[in-house]
């Protein structure tokens, strides 16, 4: 049986409340485990540094603060609307926990609007480089299995969109067809 080990907040913050505003992002990373508690911590981290570089405490912030981060986001970083989002809903789940801990008494992210991001990715399937890192990744395995289910994956993609394999190529050059 494993043990949680408690992970320190590494967010340096040079504020005068300084331990009020660490037990409440601990209290927040507290929330989850793995890798969801390491990117909300980098997420949080951004919001955090970005109030620190403007001399902002992060617990006397306002709505208008937290609009300016995702304007931030927007315009100056030219994040994508989903990353965007993302990183806007970790804000704001942070304000919410602060809430429910009575650090604070109200959430400033509370009526933030966020950026419209589609249901359907328009990404579809991988691009020729991550495909090729994809191959060279299961080439390169010490497992000899996958190599073999990743060729077998693309043959089955290629079967479920009707495209020609080089074998089905190959075949019906051989028949003169």
């Amino acid at each position: 049986m494993s043990t949680l080990q408690p992970q320190a907040v590494l967010v340096p913050i040079p504020l005068d409340g300084d331990d009020v505003l660490r037990r409440a992002v601990a209290a927040h990373l507290a929330r989850y485990i793995g890798q969801t508690r390491t990117h909300t911590d980098s997420d949080l981290r951004a919001f955090l540094t970005w109030c620190i570089e403007r001399g902002l405490d992060p617990l006397s912030a306002g709505r208008v603060h937290v609009e300016l981060y995702v304007r931030w986001m927007q315009e100056i970083r030219r994040y994508k609307a989903a990353t965007t989002s993302r990183r806007l809903s970790v804000v704001v789940g942070c304000y919410r926990t602060r809430v429910i801990d009575a650090v604070l008494t109200a959430s400033p992210a509370e009526h933030v609007r966020r950026p419209h991001v589609p249901p359907e990715s328009p990404t579809l399937g991988l691009s020729h480089l991550q495909f090729e890192a994809m191959l060279h990744a299961a080439r390169t395995s010490t497992n000899i299995n996958d190599f073999a289910l990743v060729t077998t994956l693309g043959l089955r993609i290629f079967e479920a969109c009707g495209a020609p394999t080089s074998r089905t190529c190959a075949r019906s050059t051989d028949t003169g067809s």
